[in-house]
């Protein structure tokens, strides 16, 4: 596995002090210092199997699953309930998780925490309070109560259920979903467990069989190990599930996670190469995915809320060259919207002729393909020379709302030379009746072409968008990033608010901005995508 990882599933903001502090792993190969100072940490390269747990026999019972699912999603429902006790009271984050009891040839795994780091419970509590749709659910000393009253008032079939007898004293604060390899006789795309953590094993089972769970008319089955309920399609695989070595105990899940660092207050992994095989994947996406897995986790600051997460082991070729960061924080400070990718011409460069026939398998593409030869456009030379280092599309705050927005896009190429692609494009546009009156500007190392020359002169030159406040808080790592967006949702509202009034409007104005920041380096991705409130 290459050395050179992407930083961005810790999500850490060089330019800021984050309000959590992630517990710190063990050490582990192949550690890869990043520009913002941290350490990424990456799995083993081997393969390594998860472990050989037999899955228990494939008996039917949909009304057990279907309880398992309503299950989840009550549970789900909790992570915007609670109050004031919850959020400040509440502050371990320790104990055995869902992974711990979990069997460990799990091939995909949800984990949502409700007793996660102090901070994370306190940024949670912080934000929802910004919002209408959530204050008053924060109005409490127990989300699970909360959950309760919604599930009952939306038809959950809980009208027999009492609250404070059947479920406040067993129900704890996790819950984790596992997806289990599908058995040769049993392709119904269901081969769950769930673990649901516990106060009480005896109330428990009781409340749980008042939901219909683990009784002889579902079908389904319950176990308990330290501290939680397994729940499964069948006792036999409940009571197995409840002895296997546990996912924690999976090598591959255990480098990835520890790779994630603070898993949140939600996280996620998947075995992707287990899961195309289990469900009889082949073909060229099962090969692409045949050593891959992806991990990630929902974690929150005290204005913002971050998915981060990555990919690795996949069976893209590496390029051969390294792939600069696209430098979205050199545009200009006024821009109001941007996206970039770097890379793009060495790659067209290296999967051409994947490309090409894939594009001409389609009427379009032989259409396009036919244009470029009458007008002299050389494939993929010209391309690749178009697309450049990296190409960054921009749009600017000042005239937004115009006829006319100022925008544009950077290509960092040889100037000289993509000139005389563009202008053998824009001949073929005129002759297709497309003549769009675009500028063009040169800067150190690339060509811009903007709706104005005042515009496309701004975009030449260096500007200081990475000083913003936003924009670094925003895109985390952008230094680094091969690909990055970022928008400034306040100078946009404009646009969605329209006639909204009362707390449509004052929810939709909490949001700030919004970006997104990740690097692809050999088979490996990582990504940030974080949302800003103000």
């Amino acid at each position: 596995m290459p050395a050179d990882i992407p930083p961005f599933p810790h999500g850490q903001d060089p330019d800021r002090t984050t309000p959590y502090q992630r517990p710190q792993p063990q050490p582990y190969p192949q550690q890869q210092p990043f520009g913002d100072g941290h350490t990424q940490q990456w799995p083993h390269p081997e393969e390594l199997g998860p472990p050989t747990t037999p899955p228990g026999p494939p008996v039917a019972a949909k009304r057990g699953r279907g309880l398992i699912i309503a299950l989840i999603a009550a549970v789900l429902v909790c992570v915007v309930g609670g109050g004031g006790v919850w959020a400040a009271g509440m502050l371990s984050g320790g104990g055995t998780q869902p992974h711990d009891v979990l069997p460990g040839n799990a091939i995909g795994y949800l984990r949502l925490d409700l007793d996660p780091a102090a901070n994370q419970k306190v940024a949670l509590f912080g934000i929802a309070r910004k919002f209408s749709v959530t204050k008053d659910v924060f109005s409490g000393d127990d989300p699970r109560e909360s959950l309760y009253k919604v599930l009952r008032e939306t038809g959950g079939g809980l009208d027999e259920v009492d609250y404070a007898k059947d479920v406040e004293p067993w129900l704890g604060d996790r819950v984790g979903f596992a997806v289990l390899p599908q058995t040769s006789d049993d392709r119904s795309g269901d081969n769950v467990a769930l673990a649901v953590q516990v106060k009480d094993e005896a109330a428990a089972r009781a409340g749980l069989n008042k939901l219909g769970a683990g009784t002889k008319e579902s079908g389904s089955g319950i176990a308990f190990r330290d501290g939680y309920a397994i729940l499964a399609r069948t006792q036999a695989e409940a009571d197995q599930y409840a002895k296997a070595a546990p996912l924690s105990q999976n090598e591959r899940f255990a480098g990835d996670t520890d790779a994630l660092g603070e898993p949140g207050v939600l996280s996620f992994w998947a075995d992707l190469g287990a899961i195309a095989k289990s469900t009889a994947q082949d073909g060229a996406t099962a090969e692409l995915v045949r050593n891959s897995r992806f991990t990630g986790a929902l974690r929150f600051g005290d204005d913002y809320a971050e998915l981060t997460g990555f990919v690795s082991g996949t069976g893209l070729k590496p390029t051969e060259t390294d792939v600069e960061p696209v430098k979205l924080g050199e545009l200009p400070a006024t821009t109001a919207a941007a996206f970039g990718v770097s890379g793009l011409g060495d790659m067209v460069r290296e999967q051409w002729a994947k490309l090409r026939t894939a594009a001409e398998e389609t009427s379009e593409g032989r259409s396009l393909t036919e244009s470029s030869e009458k007008y002299g456009i050389k494939l993929p030379d010209d391309l690749v020379t178009l697309l450049g280092k990296s190409a960054t599309l921009a749009v600017d705050r000042e005239g937004l709302s115009g006829d006319q927005p100022n925008a544009g896009v950077v290509l960092r190429t040889d100037p000289a030379k993509a000139r005389e692609v563009l202008a053998k494009i824009e001949s073929s546009a005129a002759e297709g009746g497309v003549a769009p009156e675009l500028v063009k500007a040169e800067g150190d190392g690339k060509l811009v072409v903007a709706t104005s020359q005042d515009y496309a002169k701004t975009l030449s030159t260096d500007g200081t968008l990475g000083d913003e406040e936003a924009f670094r808080l925003a895109v985390p790592g952008a230094d680094n990033a091969t690909f990055g967006l970022y928008a400034d949702l306040d100078r946009f509202e404009e646009f969605y608010l329209g006639e909204l009034q009362g707390e449509e409007r004052a929810n939709l104005q909490v949001l700030r901005a919004v970006g997104l920041s990740g690097r692809i380096s050999g088979e490996n991705a990582g990504f940030t995508l974080r949302v800003l409130f103000n």
